[in-house]
């Protein structure tokens, strides 16, 4: 694994804080110069440390009022490689997690509403052969949403 130095946790710091602000304004503030700092960023993408950019979007502004989290269960653990392809295409999953304890995957979804939730719920994933059941969670607020500390 790659060193990250104090001028790498610096630049992460200010990234994660603010993802458009430009490299000269960080450069200002971490007392290097704009080349330091995209030579640092670029270094950082290529090994690993940063994994994306982008845009949040607001699910809600597009019409998908349910956030919900959903336990599945597999006849067996190993049957995830090839369930796992078939929630890939299910756009309306953002996040499959394979895990330890009552579900073998936990799975994040946005639905328009409950009918949609129960078309997504009774004709796509509780069809995917191998799944034994399912568990759902509505959220009704995301309370904490922020990046790990960078120490």
């Amino acid at each position: 694994m790659e060193k990250i130095d104090e001028l790498d946790k610096k630049i992460l710091n200010i990234i994660t804080k603010n993802a458009r602000i430009p490299f000269k304004d960080v450069a200002e503030q971490c007392n290097v110069s704009r080349a330091a700092i995209h030579q640092r960023v670029q270094r950082l993408i290529d090994v690993g440390v940063i994994t994306g950019s982008g845009y949040h979007i607001n699910p809600r502004m597009l019409g998908y009022n349910i956030c919900t989290y959903i336990g599945v269960k597999l006849e067996a653990g190993s049957l995830y490689k090839r369930v796992v392809p078939m929630l890939q295409e299910i756009p309306e999953i953002v996040e499959c997690h394979f895990t330890l304890g009552p579900y073998t995957l936990l799975i994040k979804l946005y639905a328009k509403d409950d009918t949609h939730l129960m078309q997504l719920l009774n004709k796509q994933i509780q069809e995917i052969p191998g799944v034994t059941s399912t568990e759902t969670l509505m959220s009704l607020e995301m309370s904490i949403a922020r990046h790990l500390p960078i120490e």
